[in-house]
C-alpha cells in the first residue's frame, strides 16, 4: 500500500517537515503514524508524528516554534495526553509528541498491535543513528486478532458495560449513558462485528471506512444504536444496541464457541426494559453506583 495521500497539501507539509527535522541537530528522529502512513490520507486529514529530540535538548526545544516553521500556527497547547496539538492557518490539524530519543524510540516496538505502519521507511523522516527505522520496522506486519479469544472478551466486555448502562439509566443519568453507547460500547460493538464479518483491517478505530466496509445491514444496526441525547431516544438505543451485541455473540458462538452467561443477559435486558428505572436496585446500591 502506498503511503502517499490524496492530498498534496499534507504531501508538501510533510516535505518541508522532514527537510527542517534534516537541518536541526537537536533532532535524532521524526516518526510519522496516522491515515498518511496508511496510505488513506485526503484534505480532511491531519498529521501526526513524534518528534525524538536528543535527550540533552529535551528542556528546552520549543515545540510551538520549531511547528511554526513549517507553517503558520492558530492554535499550539499541549492537550490531555500530553501531546503538543496544533491548528496551522489553513486549517490543517496536527498532533506531535516531543518525546526524548534515548527512551522513546525504544518504546516503538512495544507499539505491536496499537500502531500499524505498512511501510516503515516511508514513516521514518529522519533517522541519525538507524535506531529508529529498526524499531518502526517492527510495526510493519499488521497481525490479525486472535478471533475466538478476541471474540470472548469483547461478548464479556459488552455484557459488563451494557450492565453499567443499564444501571446509568435506571438513575436518570441521560447524558452520561449517551456518552457510554458512543465512547465504551459502540467500538467493542463495532470491533466484533468485523471480527464476524472478516473485516478487520480498520480494527484500530473501528468506526473508520465504516460505510464501506461493513453491509448495509450492519450499518442499519450501528445506527439503530444511536440516538440524540434525549431520555427516550437513549433508551431505545440502548435496547436496540443490546439486541445487536447479543446477535453478534450468538454468532461467535456459532462460529468459535464462545461461552455466553445467558441468564446475565437476560437479566440485563430486563433492566433495559424497565422505564421505571432503578426498581431493580436498592438506592445507592449496584454495579456503578459510584463510578
Amino acid at each position: 500500500m502506498s503511503s502517499h495521500s490524496a492530498c498534496p497539501a499534507l504531501d508538501d507539509r510533510i516535505a518541508r517537515l522532514r527537510d527542517l527535522a534534516q537541518a536541526d541537530p537537536r533532532l535524532e528522529g521524526v516518526l510519522l503514524y496516522g491515515s498518511w502512513t496508511l496510505g488513506e490520507a485526503d484534505a480532511h486529514s491531519d498529521i501526526e508524528a513524534y518528534l525524538y529530540v536528543r535527550d540533552e535538548h529535551v528542556d528546552t526545544f520549543d515545540g510551538p516554534a520549531f511547528l511554526a516553521r513549517l507553517a503558520p500556527l492558530e492554535l499550539a497547547y499541549t492537550n490531555m495526553y500530553g501531546v503538543l496539538a496544533v491548528v496551522f492557518d489553513d486549517l490543517m490539524r496536527g498532533e506531535f509528541h516531543i518525546t526524548p530519543a534515548g527512551s522513546g524510540i525504544d518504546e516503538v516496538p512495544t507499539w505491536e498491535g496499537m500502531v500499524h505502519l505498512p511501510r516503515p521507511e516511508a514513516a521514518v523522516l529522519l533517522d541519525r543513528t538507524g535506531r529508529l527505522t529498526r524499531a518502526a520496522r517492527r510495526l510493519a506486519a499488521f497481525r490479525p486478532p486472535e478471533p475466538a479469544t478476541t471474540a470472548q472478551r469483547l461478548t464479556d466486555e459488552l455484557a459488563n458495560w451494557t450492565l453499567m448502562l443499564a444501571h446509568v439509566l435506571a438513575r436518570g443519568e441521560i447524558a452520561r449513558a449517551h456518552a457510554l453507547m458512543q465512547t465504551v460500547i459502540a467500538p467493542q460493538q463495532l470491533q466484533l462485528c468485523r471480527l464476524l464479518r472478516g473485516s478487520t483491517a480498520h480494527w484500530l478505530t473501528p468506526s473508520r471506512a465504516l460505510e464501506q466496509d461493513l453491509p448495509a445491514s450492519d450499518r442499519d444496526r450501528y445506527t439503530a444504536a444511536t440516538a440524540a441525547a434525549r431520555g427516550p431516544e437513549v433508551r431505545r438505543a440502548a435496547r436496540a444496541g443490546w439486541r445487536w451485541s447479543r446477535e453478534l455473540g450468538a454468532e461467535a458462538v456459532d462460529r468459535w464457541a464462545v461461552r455466553l452467561p445467558v441468564g446475565l443477559h437476560e437479566r440485563i435486558g430486563d433492566l433495559l426494559e424497565d422505564r421505571a428505572g432503578g426498581a431493580h436496585l436498592p438506592a445507592g446500591r449496584g454495579p456503578g453506583s459510584q463510578g
